[in-house]
């Protein structure tokens, strides 16, 4: 389907005339119709993108056309015209499906307006669909969305390693999904059915770490109350993932290492010796060779626990990933919190591209849980994502910008916006690119302010509050 190509439905053959000559010139193809049957004909075999139609059609009501072009081809785009006294059909059309209405004699500014919305619209659902049929096309590993080489080789090592006992170490970044990919590893192992038990060891004060993966007997120590079974023998016949390994306490390191080569513990302060069956999993985000050199990880414990080293690689070097993602997330999210917040608008995905993403997988996640809480359309747009995303990671700079004192918070957004304005010479596209908004968001705040362009020799800067005689002012 070409999104410039507009079939304009007409009885009038002169009002079919007057519309061509006004599209055609903005870079639209146009063909005409007089009546429902030839309108059904060029749909089947032009595939237009937009549809300019007619209310009133001499062989066919214009609402019972569009509920069947709604049915046959739900991306092309109808925009209903109406003559005076039809407004309330034309209300009716809006609620059939048609994307806006407008009335006779046609205003060419408006209609053109509005064909480059729908124009919008079309895209957006293109790239909408595409991005759902690449994620069907693509791997989905135990919940872990993925497109690229370095994933999928990451994937089929998890299905070699997944069905034997051998000790895993799993290395990435923050956010880089490590748990997800222990998970994968116990889900795919013949101890799927056992259970999966996870301790982070750099979240639990180095004097209860012993008791939480040992356990320990009633009256061992101060405050141990009663017997309590260690992490270890909950992992029984399952598997143990032990986060931030490389956090341990180095006297607990040798503990481990014994039982990893003697397959026997007590639990503190009892004589009971214990055999765990549990198939160990560690993690890190460090980087190893660091911690091996300064001491805070044992030699001998290292070689014990990486019989397999699984490397994650960050969202940063896996960008062809991003969008699966995204798409993923926008979909749980959405069903989550009962959102009908359905795609992304383009200008978002650029953003969500361009972006480094420091927090990897799991700020992308966050990203769009966020995005659909607050998205007002069926579209995220880039609005809806945090200023730090919107504005590639760099924190705003004042630059000559300088806040006067006493200004509230609305006069502050004026000012900013104005000078910005004037700095680019109010380009309103560029403005909102530097403001980090969407441009229908930066015109709301135009109507506003009152920061309306220069109209009969009306001096925009004598609209924004004077600061004090001796204030600091923002140099424009």
């Amino acid at each position: 389907m070409a999104a410039t190509q507009v079939l304009i439905i007409d009885d009038d053959r002169d009002a079919a005339e007057i519309l061509t000559l006004l599209v055609e010139p903005r870079g639209y193809v146009a063909r005409t119709a007089a009546t429902g049957e030839e309108a059904r004909t060029a749909l089947a075999s032009w595939q237009p993108g937009l549809v300019l139609m007619d209310l009133m059609l001499p062989d066919v009501q214009g609402l019972e056309l569009l509920r069947e072009f709604r049915e046959t081809s739900p991306d092309t785009q109808v925009i209903m015209v109406t003559g005076y006294g039809s407004v309330p059909k034309a209300v009716e059309a809006m609620g059939a499906g048609a994307f806006s209405f407008i009335e006779k004699p046609v205003d060419s500014g408006i209609l053109l307006a509005m064909l480059e919305k729908a124009v919008e619209k079309i895209a957006l659902s293109v790239e909408n669909r595409r991005l759902k049929a690449e994620l069907q096309e693509h791997t989905i590993f135990n919940n872990l969305v993925a497109r690229c080489a370095k994933m999928r080789e990451l994937f089929h090592m998890i299905g070699s390693v997944a069905p034997t006992d051998a000790s895993v170490l799993v290395v990435g970044e923050n956010g880089t999904g490590k748990e997800l990919i222990a998970s994968a590893i116990h889900q795919n192992s013949k101890r799927a059915a056992g259970p999966f038990i996870k301790i982070n060891c750099a979240a639990i004060p180095s004097e209860l770490i012993e008791s939480e993966l040992f356990g320990h007997k009633r009256g061992a120590f101060t405050g141990a109350v009663a017997d309590k079974l260690g992490l270890m023998e909950l992992a029984d016949g399952g598997s143990l993932l032990l986060d931030e390994i490389g956090e341990m306490p180095p006297h607990l390191q040798v503990k481990l290492l014994r039982v990893l080569q003697d397959r026997e513990f007590r639990p503190v302060g009892s004589s009971r010796v214990l055999q765990p069956n549990f198939r160990l999993i560690c993690a890190t985000n460090v980087n190893l060779d660091t911690v091996l050199a300064d001491g805070k990880l044992r030699e001998d414990l290292y070689f014990r626990i990486n019989t397999v080293t699984l490397a994650i690689p960050p969202l940063r070097e896996r960008t062809e990933d991003i969008l699966l993602l995204a798409e993923h997330f926008l979909t749980k999210f959405s069903a989550l919190h009962e959102r009908t917040v359905s795609s992304l608008h383009p200008e978002t995905a650029k953003i969500l591209l361009r972006y480094q993403w420091p927090g990897n997988v799991r700020e992308l996640e966050h990203t769009m849980e966020r995005a659909v809480i607050v998205a007002e359309g069926s579209a995220i747009t880039p609005d809806d994502l945090p200023a730090v995303v919107r504005n590639d990671g760099r924190p705003l700079q004042p630059g000559n910008f300088a806040i006067p004192p006493h200004y509230t918070l609305a006069e502050i957004e004026k000012l900013a916006i104005l000078q910005t304005l004037e700095r680019t010479r109010w380009n309103k596209r560029k403005a909102a690119s530097i403001l980090g908004v969407y441009r229908p968001t930066l015109y709301h705040k135009l109507k506003k302010y009152n920061l309306i362009e220069h109209i009969n020799g009306v001096d925009r800067r004598q609209q924004v509050k004077k600061p004090p005689q001796g204030d600091a002012q923002g140099q424009g």
